[in-house]
């Protein structure tokens, strides 16, 4: 698949405060792009390689980092580690990774993470839920709700982004764990996409959830590594990014009970440059909306809906290790990808998660020793 380059020049431009959704500002850039002209501000720096970020009612910013930390920043300030956690296996890809809100935060202080624990035979991926304590120091009513049916000593590809349904009802990813033909065993969570209440039982419209040869929390099965997971409000589908071996990097709308081919089908080669299962196709694997080749290693996915770029109504931003960039993803009417602008690429290092703000900014955080949150908005915007 052909894929345009944007423009990587940048201008430098006078350090301002910046007046924006709980912003405070320590630079901020221009850069042009093809339809309008961004502004980057860095809110904060000095994370330990943070993986997530979401927006609190009051503006602020809760952030992981993968050693297994997480941190409230408000106006420009990094606040202490919050207590509470479990104990995390912080190695190799692993660690803590996502985290979400509650639809009733607001009211119930409830969010939801993933990590990698420790366990009998290695290392897995688990969901908990938790309370954040009214000032902000602890998690209370620590919960694990899931953990994943087979551990074992891998260091590698543990997913895992959490999309939160309009129902409440959560999705996840979890990677194959470096180990392939797990993604084809429907009885394995590894490789899947998984489905549960907020309470970790199983919602009865799971495909396989009265199913005596298949894990009954799974929705779909074929899937590497998914770091990336997204419901577009708009039309309720759900989106899943994944890394590929040296390309293949894919874009799924992920559908219940199908199976979306690794490693009987993909896109690129193994990084021994042999090649993958049967080939780019066959009967009873789906494909993917959108793929690159090579690879961009995406961290993560979402849909631009928002006020400040109403160009961008729709897209898919995507943020992107390999080559350090911000894919912009048009579509056409009928919601089929159709051109891509790279963004950023090289500016800021590896860009690990991509969050479109209550006020229409983009949020990135960069996975790095000194790992930095920044908001990409309108040059000139208030």
């Amino acid at each position: 698949m052909h894929i345009r380059r944007s423009f990587d020049t940048r201008i430098l431009v006078a350090v301002l405060p910046l007046l924006g959704f709980g912003a405070s500002s320590s630079f901020a850039e221009e850069y042009p792009s093809q339809k309008a002209e961004l502004e980057v501000t860095k809110i904060a720096g000095g994370l330990d390689h943070p993986w997530a970020v979401e927006v609190l009612p009051d503006g602020a910013y809760i952030v992981t980092e993968r050693p297994g930390r997480l941190r409230i920043i408000r106006d420009g300030k990094v606040g202490e580690p919050i207590s509470g956690l479990p104990k995390v296996y912080a190695e190799g890809q692993g660690g803590l990774l996502d985290v979400a809100l509650a639809p009733d935060f607001s009211r119930s202080r409830k969010l939801y993470f993933t990590a990698s624990i420790p366990g009998p035979g290695g290392q897995g991926t688990a969901l908990f839920s938790a309370t954040l304590s009214q000032n902000e120091d602890r998690l209370d009513n620590l919960t694990r709700i899931f953990q994943m049916n087979r551990f074992t000593e891998t260091e590698v590809h543990f997913g895992s982004r959490i999309a939160v349904a309009a129902d409440g009802s959560l999705f996840f990813g979890i990677g194959e764990r470096g180990e392939m033909d797990r993604a084809q065993d429907p009885r394995d969570h590894a490789g899947s996409i998984l489905h549960i209440e907020p309470d970790g039982s199983i919602p009865q419209d799971n495909p396989f959830a009265r199913s005596e040869t298949a894990a009954h929390e799974i929705w779909s099965i074929g899937h590497r590594n998914p770091q990336g997971t997204v419901i577009d409000p708009a039309d309720g589908k759900l989106f899943v990014v994944e890394h590929g071996a040296r390309g293949g990097d894919e874009i799924n709308a992920v559908t219940a009970g199908k199976n979306y081919g690794w490693p009987v089908i993909a896109y690129g080669k193994h990084y021994s440059g042999a090649e993958i299962g049967i080939g780019q196709a066959a009967e009873g694997y789906e494909q993917p909306i959108y793929y690159w080749d090579p690879s961009i290693a995406p961290g993560a996915i979402d849909v631009y809906h928002g006020k400040m770029f109403l160009e961008w109504e729709g897209n898919f931003l995507v943020a992107a290790l390999k080559y350090q960039l911000l894919a912009r993803i048009e579509r056409d009417d009928s919601g089929t990808p159709a051109h891509e602008e790279r963004l950023f690429e090289g500016e800021f290092g590896r860009l690990r998660d991509v969050k479109v703000a209550p006020d229409g900014a983009v949020l990135l955080v960069t996975d790095e020793d000194d790992g930095a949150l920044l908001r990409v908005s309108r040059a000139g915007a208030p």
